[in-house]
């Protein structure tokens, strides 16, 4: 009879417990909390993996790296390099096509996941963003009119004026040797300052000048300084993002030793970029 008893009261305070939703709140609450630290552990690389592509800031006016062809497709060496990237995480990638000077507001403000547009390394942007390995490493150089004989090492850029983006690492390079500089939103646009006389010279790639005068042979242009290779490529992400970093370096080790990456240099600039040599 206590057994019975016993056993009665059990299942008496069990049916209490679950009209009462005493039960079903706890298991509830355990589930939140769960949920809500497994979301709380999501970084960027999760939510690219999850939606299945990976967005990338890009100019679409800077060739040969990121430009249009002759059948307005997006295409260049940056271009191409974003498609490996996302080739080797396993999405897709969604071009994300703006000016250069509010390229970095997009990468703060979320709207794009980062930035493959021959990226340069500056202290100021290293101290907002993570970077991967770089994947380029190129010569610099100045551009002047061909009849111009006045700039003949980075010295002499004091005092010159200097065609070039006012939030590029070129224009801070000319001003850091003297030069004033002319802003503008593209390098063609550098390129026509120079030859209309508002500019002495414009800095960059030697890579962007050889393309450009190579589809304008007649341009009255001439590189007048080359700097040693350089490292002038890398893969920017917000601060904190450290396991997309390593999967982007991942992603770009294995184009490098697939021969890749060395595939789409030759194709773009004739050279392969991609080797510190």
């Amino acid at each position: 009879m206590k057994k019975l008893l016993s056993t009665l009261a059990c299942l008496l305070l069990a049916a209490s417990l679950v009209l009462s939703g005493c039960v079903t709140v706890e298991v509830n609450q355990n589930t939140g909390e769960a949920e809500n630290e497994a979301e709380a552990e999501k970084d960027l690389l999760d939510e690219i993996l999850e939606r299945g592509y990976i967005n990338v800031g890009t100019e679409g006016t800077y060739a040969p790296n990121t430009y249009h062809d002759e059948d307005d497709n997006l295409v260049g060496f940056d271009v191409e390099v974003a498609a490996l990237v996302a080739k080797y995480l396993g999405v897709e990638v969604h071009y994300v096509e703006m000016e250069w000077a509010s390229i970095f507001a997009a990468l703060d403000a979320g709207q794009i996941d980062t930035v493959i547009n021959e990226v340069g390394w500056t202290e100021e942007r290293a101290a907002k963003y993570d970077y991967s390995n770089p994947y380029a490493f190129v010569r610099g150089g100045i551009l002047v009119r061909g009849d111009y004989d006045e700039i003949n090492s980075f010295e002499d850029l004091e005092g010159k004026v200097a065609a070039n983006e006012s939030t590029s690492t070129w224009g801070a390079l000319a001003q850091e040797y003297g030069a004033t500089l002319d802003p503008v939103n593209a390098m063609a646009q550098s390129i026509s300052e120079v030859l209309n006389g508002r500019a002495d010279c414009t800095l960059n790639y030697i890579t962007a000048f050889a393309d450009y005068m190579k589809q304008q042979p007649d341009a009255n242009v001439k590189v007048a300084v080359t700097s040693d290779p350089e490292p002038s490529s890398y893969i920017p992400v917000r601060k904190g993002e450290t396991r997309l970093v390593d999967a982007i370096n991942d992603a770009l080790a294995k184009a490098l030793e697939s021969g890749e990456l060395k595939e789409v240099s030759e194709k773009y600039f004739g050279v392969d970029v991609t080797e510190n040599n």
